[in-house]
């Protein structure tokens, strides 16, 4: 069975993607989706790389960390329109969650353990 993704919606670019790199180098195995900044490049979100980082998640499904407020509504936005069951918004801190999630992915967890550990390690700030 495939790991569970891991998708990264942020205001910006480089915090996205230098997130993205910290797991990729320090757990490896786990698919990382970055979504980061606006369609110019700068800061703000964009809907549409959102969309496409959930649409581009295995069969195993993805928890999705955010930053700010309209990052956490355009990754809601996404996964309602995509009527997608196994992908998951976390409320835990984006860098600390999604290292977390990553490495309980890493080791085969599956999405809900992921959504419990979270739970458990950030005081239950985790939307199902």
């Amino acid at each position: 069975m495939a790991n569970v993704d891991i998708v990264l919606v942020s205001h910006s670019g480089k915090i996205a993607e230098g997130i993205r790199f910290l797991i990729e180098e320090m757990v490896g195995g786990v698919s990382v989706q970055a979504a980061g900044g606006n369609e110019d490049g700068g800061i703000g979100t964009s809907f549409d790389k959102v969309h496409e980082a959930i649409k581009n998640v295995g069969e195993s499904g993805a928890v999705v960390f955010y930053d700010l407020g309209s990052s956490m509504m355009n990754a809601e936005m996404a996964i309602e329109m995509q009527e997608l069951q196994h992908v998951h918004l976390s409320n835990a801190p984006i860098v600390e969650g999604a290292y977390l999630a990553a490495v309980e992915s890493s080791v085969g967890k599956s999405v809900d353990e992921i959504l419990e550990e979270l739970e458990n390690e950030f005081g239950g700030k985790v939307n199902k």
